[in-house]
């Protein structure tokens, strides 16, 4: 067992220095000078330009080699600071990211789970049921197939323009100041329902789909039949080949959380939703390296933890998992 978490843990390690070097880098192939964008936004009169522009291109670090900024970058980074938004000067990219965090976080952690427990329920269901089957089956190819934006805008098509259910975008009227009220609450799930079902609705279809071809394999496998033949209950066949169906299920979670962050990127940007996805495009228009750096590391280190964690779970459930890694057949 500790050969194995030392392994995975030198694996993460090294696909963390990866993951991190590339996301330092590819901020600074963007084409234009960040500090130049800063002082258009400024109006800076012509004859203090220059006086600003060495100001500016000191205090971002921008005024040694690119081989030493990338050694300040890990040297901060081992301290805790992630530097100074450009956009946002003197503001730190800190602040901002935690300012906008709770909002992702409220559209992510209740879309994955509840996406994969309803998914995986109402797919087993469905393999058992032929009635579900021919419904669960066609809505589930439909709904995998379409991108999280585009369902995003037919959403807000439908029930905020053309029925005036839901509002169009933002996270809490414009009347209401973010509280502990029930208020703000209130106008905060209202807000939250079209989002949050955007992505639950997407990830709902292929993890029923999965869950329905899995049981399905299981319920025909050699152990499912020879205890079907030793008169055993269906109930009991049927506990047993969800049961192994749900493994590759969850290793399917580890390799789709990713993609369901992307998605949350996007899905953000479509409602005008102040999360980490709205203050990427932003850091994106503005050329604000630091405040790219700084969400994309979060991202990065928040999958590295779960695919981490998703593992160790694998290990616990799976006793086949367990057999191997003591050398056994």
């Amino acid at each position: 067992m500790l050969r194995y978490l030392s392994r995975k843990v030198l694996i993460y390690l090294l696909t963390f220095w990866v993951a991190v070097t590339i996301d330092w880098a590819i901020p600074r192939f963007m084409p234009g000078d960040p500090v130049e964008g800063l002082l258009s936004r400024m109006h800076a009169q012509p004859s203090s330009e220059a006086a600003l522009s060495g100001y500016y291109t000191q205090a971002f670090g921008f005024d040694v080699p690119v081989w030493k900024q990338y050694l300040n970058f890990w040297a901060a980074l081992f301290h805790g600071d992630l530097g100074r938004s450009i956009q946002y000067f003197p503001t730190s990219v800190s602040e901002l990211i935690m300012s906008a965090l709770p909002y992702t976080l409220a559209l992510l952690v209740p879309a994955i789970v509840l996406s994969f427990w309803a998914g995986n329920k109402v797919g087993a269901m469905a393999a058992r049921r032929k009635v579900l089957d021919n419904t669960v089956l066609p809505a589930g190819y439909v709904l995998t197939a379409t991108p999280q934006m585009w369902l995003g805008i037919v959403l807000v098509w439908l029930f905020a323009s053309t029925w005036a259910i839901f509002p169009v975008s933002g996270a809490y009227g414009l009347d209401v100041q973010p509280a502990w009220s029930l208020e703000f609450v209130t106008s905060f799930l209202y807000h939250w329902i079209l989002p949050f079902s955007a992505l639950f609705l997407v990830a709902f279809g292929g993890w029923a789909i999965g869950m329905r071809n899995l049981i399905i394999y299981e319920l025909e496998s050699d152990y499912s039949n020879y205890l079907a033949a030793l008169g055993a209950p269906t109930k009991l066949v049927r506990k047993y080949a969800y049961r192994n169906a749900l493994l590759p299920q969850i290793t399917g979670l580890a390799l789709a959380l990713g993609a369901v962050v992307a998605g949350a990127i996007v899905v953000e940007i479509v409602f005008s939703y102040p999360g980490l996805g709205t203050l990427t495009l932003s850091a994106l228009q503005n050329r604000d390296y630091f405040l790219i750096q700084g969400i994309f590391l979060l991202l990065i280190i928040a999958v590295l933890i779960a695919n981490f964690v998703i593992d160790l779970v694998y290990v616990v459930i799976d006793p086949r998992t367990r057999v191997g890694m003591q050398g056994g057949g």
